[in-house]
């Protein structure tokens, strides 16, 4: 058989086809879920094989449906449905911290996207389905050092910062002043701090210029009234 009588078969609603289609969508959504256990995300190698998985099936019932002659099916219906419904399941990976982080985003995105992959995959769609698998891979990995590498150089800086309740809020703001840093804006945070003495800041920071991000924190680590700072 050529390159194209197999995908012809496999974009066919033959049983066999379509069992293979679904592995297909299956393993594809594992991939993705590995790349984001990888990096210690909350929905992993199972949630995206069984989201993608469920989505093919999704869209090769729709279809099946849509060919039975003796019914009056809308293929949209079910597909329509799934894409509604992934909403649901990615909204319970979104997390905001008490430092006002928001995390869980890409990968609520890549559920959403992987539902997609798995019912373009389902409905014998191949081409588009790959072509979604790989582009997923590459906005998570590629991209993903890109976006560091832009933000970590950028003119703005938000940062969650403990100093000493007594002394360390004022030396703060003049060191601020004394790099050429302009404050954005300033709350506390109501978060436990490691030490009972301490009180944390999230502050939003308009640098002098583009600076690395790594460098800034460094200046401020290297205070003796800074107990922790992260970049949030």
């Amino acid at each position: 058989m050529t390159a194209i009588e197999i995908l012809e078969f496999l974009q066919s609603p033959c049983e066999v086809a379509v069992v293979i289609r679904l592995a297909l969508a299956a393993l594809f959504g594992a991939l993705i879920g590995w790349e984001r256990i990888a990096r210690h995300h909350n929905a992993g190698i199972r949630t995206f094989a069984l989201v993608s998985l469920g989505s093919a099936v999704a869209a090769a019932l729709n279809i099946y449906l849509a060919l039975m002659p003796e019914l009056k099916a809308d293929a949209s219906r079910i597909s329509a449905q799934v894409v509604s419904g992934i909403g649901f399941l990615g909204a319970g990976t979104i997390l905001v911290t008490g430092r006002k982080q928001i995390k869980g985003l890409s990968t609520a995105a890549s559920l959403w996207v992987s539902a997609c992959m798995g019912m373009a995959i389902g409905a014998g769609y191949l081409v588009v389905g790959v072509a979604c698998f790989f582009m997923v891979i590459f906005a998570n990995m590629v991209l993903l050092h890109l976006s560091r590498r832009v933000e970590g150089n950028s003119k703005y800086l938000s940062i969650y910062i403990e100093v000493d309740k007594a002394r360390g809020v004022t030396k703060l703001m003049k060191k601020i002043s004394e790099e050429g840093f302009n404050i954005s804006s300033m709350v506390k945070s109501k978060e436990k701090t490691l030490l009972a003495t301490d009180c944390g800041l999230i502050i939003d920071l308009d640098l002098d210029r583009r600076r690395s991000h790594s460098q800034v924190l460094d200046i401020f680590s290297n205070q003796d009234y800074v107990n922790y700072i992260e970049e949030v």
